[in-house]
């Protein structure tokens, strides 16, 4: 058979088609290419990540406090401390932490006749790891959960809840659980007879003047406070957020006041818990005087955190 002749122009149509094709493939978009695209420019218009806190590190806590402010917190019988004894009372006891610079914390306690009397000092900083949430707001939401679980009242500064027991209905329902348990009683009733372990002035006849049973009525406490002054309440006076929490303790060993402050400043949330132990439970520990010793360290941590 012959062969047919070669005509120079076809192929050089067919090459030209050829490329023609590669060239529409490589052109063509595909989902990679797609997906690439479509990250360069998520990436241009995503929000920036969540601020950072204020602190990225914690003092050590037990030389924050001023010394003067320890010494009126931890008052004595009026005897000199030799050295020895005033570096073990007012030097602290640091608690022992796994990173001081997330946690640090400190215990502070003396005995005296009347009683005794302990401060502790826990501060802590958070760090969100969530780019979309700023350390700020992480640490809002922990001190959120820290008021809510204190039941902090939420109808404004020293005014219950509206759902909120009565003061004394709570009192009588605790009294009567823990007596079948043994327990001590937790109350905020200053003249309650839980707490007290007596039963009323009026029941056993008009206490004598200057007499202890006399002196623990004059002892202002939180539910029977008429204008709310030392009532557990929301501050709105230190760092971001604060609040204030006082609870009355009774057992068989004596009777306790638990003053608690908290409060938040930028990404540090710094806890106060000061209270006072007397084995004579007509001595009622006097609210306000632990509540105004409590904020005074409260405002001398924050502005010492804030410098």
């Amino acid at each position: 058979m012959p062969r047919k002749p070669f005509v120079p122009g076809a192929a050089v149509v067919v090459a030209a088609a050829l490329a023609a094709g590669l060239t529409g493939c490589t052109g063509s978009s595909s989902p990679d290419s797609d997906a690439a695209d479509a990250k360069s420019g998520g990436a241009a218009t995503s929000s920036p990540a969540a601020e950072p806190g204020r602190y990225q590190t914690l003092p050590e806590a037990c030389g924050l406090p001023s010394r003067g402010v320890i010494r009126r917190m931890l008052p004595g019988d009026d005897q000199p401390l030799s050295d020895t004894e005033a570096q073990k009372v007012y030097g602290g006891q640091a608690d022992i932490t796994y990173d001081t610079d997330r946690r640090v914390g400190c215990r502070w306690t003396r005995e005296t006749t009347a009683g005794t009397r302990h401060l502790g000092l826990d501060i802590q900083r958070v760090v969100s790891y969530d780019s979309a949430v700023s350390d700020d707001d992480k640490a809002q939401a922990i001190y959120d959960k820290k008021e809510l679980a204190a039941q902090i009242p939420s109808g404004g500064a020293g005014s219950p809840s509206p759902a909120a027991p009565s003061p004394s209905a709570s009192a009588s329902a605790s009294a009567s659980k823990n007596e079948e348990k043994g327990e001590g009683v937790v109350t905020n009733d200053a003249t309650d007879k839980s707490a007290t372990g007596k039963s009323s002035a009026g029941a056993e006849g008009k206490a004598p003047s200057g007499s202890p049973s006399q002196k623990s009525d004059q002892s202002t406490d939180p539910s029977t406070d008429p204008s709310g002054s030392t009532a557990p309440r929301v501050l709105g006076d230190l760092g971001d957020a604060a609040f204030l929490n006082d609870k009355l303790v009774t057992a068989d060993s004596g009777v306790h006041r638990d003053v608690t402050v908290v409060f938040r400043t930028s990404n540090v949330i710094v806890k106060i818990t000061y209270d006072q132990w007397s084995t004579d439970k007509t001595m009622l520990p006097d609210s306000q005087e632990l509540q105004d010793k409590a904020r005074s360290l409260a405002t001398e941590l924050s502005d010492s955190l804030s410098e």
